[in-house]
């Protein structure tokens, strides 16, 4: 599903790892996870993106979005989506 849009609080934000891309570049990726009043979805960041929340922060995804991976829903800010910090903690 492209073009997601949704706000949510960040509950969980375990320690980023290293991967290496198909490129050969490294990439830092978290797996965090993300709740509203509906319910809780796994958020990809990657790089940079890891670094701009914490835990308690609420944050809106632009133009995300959603796939399956290891059989885990998933959302994603993707290259053309965007992260912003509603409210920071």
């Amino acid at each position: 599903m492209k073009g997601v849009q949704v706000v949510g609080k960040i509950i969980e934000k375990p320690e980023s790892r290293e991967v290496t891309l198909k490129t050969g570049q490294k990439a830092r990726v978290a797996d965090l996870t993300l709740a509203d009043e509906t319910d809780k979805i796994k958020l990809t960041l990657w790089d940079e993106q890891i670094d701009k929340v914490d835990v308690g922060d609420v944050v809106r995804i632009e133009n995300g979005y959603v796939n399956s991976y290891k059989g885990e829903i998933r959302l994603n800010v993707g290259r053309y989506g965007k992260l912003i910090v509603v409210e920071k903690t």
